[in-house]
């Protein structure tokens, strides 16, 4: 009868929700923990391929300009003849 005008209740009642509250933050912070590192990951690989991006990009052009440059040779000599 005292646990009743008290209103606490029992304990079994209480705890389950105690620790799984407490067990919630614990997985919150594991899950916030591997985003970032996630996170983290995805911004190295972007930062990868827009490296490799601009390198392709400079081939690309250096290949372009090697050409031009010797067709513009093949007709200065096919003009000089």
């Amino acid at each position: 009868m005292n646990e009743r005008k008290r209103g606490a209740g029992s304990r079994y009642l209480y705890e389950p929700f105690e620790k799984a509250a407490v067990q919630i933050e614990a997985h919150e912070k594991i899950f916030d923990a591997r985003w970032d590192g996630l996170e983290r990951r995805l911004q190295t690989i972007e930062n990868m391929l827009e490296r490799l991006d601009r390198r392709l990009w400079l081939a690309v052009y250096g290949v372009v300009g090697f050409i031009l440059t010797q067709g513009a040779l093949g007709l200065m000599q096919f003009t000089n003849l």
